[in-house]
């Protein structure tokens, strides 16, 4: 795809879809900045495979839901690097499964900041550098379940369903500086966050016994949701702004 001389900030980059994120933009050309919350380990193996690619990768430790956390890793971040021309906001936690009634006011906040706050704030951060580069993307990590938002999961529902209003308001604003804005939105995924929904929800242990009954006969993995990444941040989505594309196998 052709991402040589580029550098992108990927949030959560650590574990699960981050990770393949990050290893998929590697493998096209670009140097990567990994951001994590608590798994070092996790992020420093992700950046040591970054560098088997070739690329220059370092991992950077912040809370995406603190503004301070969000201003100290950008301006580190473009210390190490120059510049952002690719942010994916990935970093994302789920939210304890009770009705609205139920719901801990705090438990609401903290999801809402962590996946649209701290997307608003890394993108507002990034902007200044991004809009001096050629072309800039930014993708948000969204969730399918934006589409019929099921009961017992308000915040967030309502994180997803407004990450992905920031990104459409955004596309709009910044397409007159080449800025490209979209949105991912995964289905069940093969991650950690993943076996946890199945095994809270659904009482499964093991998230391969739901395979048979999934499109194309598997659940769906981290790197089928980077490989749409690694296209919508390359030349050949040179024409692309302001899209969601849904990566569920069709299932909904």
């Amino acid at each position: 795809m052709g991402l040589d001389g580029r550098v992108a900030l990927v949030t959560g980059g650590g574990r699960g879809i981050g990770r393949a994120i990050a290893l998929a933009l590697a493998e096209e050309g670009a140097d990567v900045a990994v951001n994590y919350r608590r798994d070092e380990e996790a992020a420093a193996e992700t950046v040591a495979e970054i560098e088997t690619l070739g690329r220059k990768g370092r991992a950077y430790r912040a809370s995406v839901d603190s503004w301070d956390d969000d201003q100290a890793m950008v301006e580190a971040v473009l210390a190490d690097f120059g510049f952002v021309d690719i942010l994916v906001n990935n970093a994302g936690i789920a939210s304890r499964g009770h009705s609205v009634a139920k719901t801990d006011p705090a438990e609401f906040v903290r999801v809402w900041q962590t996946h649209t706050f701290g997307a608003f704030a890394l993108t507002k951060l990034v902007l200044p550098s991004m809009r001096e580069r050629p072309r800039g993307d930014v993708v948000m990590i969204s969730s399918a379940t934006t589409v019929h938002l099921p009961g017992n999961s308000s915040p967030y529902n309502v994180a997803k369903a407004s990450l992905e209003a920031l990104a459409h308001t955004l596309a709009k604003e910044e397409r007159r500086n080449n800025i490209h804005v979209n949105v991912v939105a995964p289905g069940l995924v093969e991650t950690e966050m993943g076996r946890r929904l199945v095994k809270g929800t659904a009482g499964v242990d093991d998230i391969h016994s739901l395979d048979a009954g999934s499109p194309f006969g598997h659940v769906c993995t981290p790197e089928e949701v980077a490989d749409v990444v690694r296209f919508l941040v390359s030349d050949a989505a040179a024409y692309l702004t302001d899209q969601k594309l849904t990566v569920d196998g069709g299932s909904f």
